[in-house]
């Protein structure tokens, strides 16, 4: 299964890309992907529990199933203007 997280503030500093292509061997919520990329980065684990989620141009809960080819935008608060 394949999925695209575009990825914003923190997280784009972190990874230092726009987005990543995941291939996940099997279905995982969103919450799940997230748990994985603060793994690999854990100086993100500040913005877990404010993070918002977008699939598919659609907010979602931290619970709700990917699909392959879903898009999956992580979306820590930011400010500036």
């Amino acid at each position: 299964m394949n999925i695209t997280v575009k990825l914003f503030a923190a997280y784009q500093e972190a990874y230092g890309l726009p987005e990543l292509n995941l291939k996940l061997s099997q279905t995982k919520t969103v919450k799940a992907v997230l748990e994985d990329l603060i793994a690999e980065h854990p100086e993100l684990k500040k913005w877990q529990d404010v993070t918002r989620f977008g699939v598919n141009f659609h907010f979602v809960d931290p619970d709700t199933l990917l699909k392959d080819g879903d898009e999956l935008v992580l979306i820590p608060p930011v400010s500036g203007g």
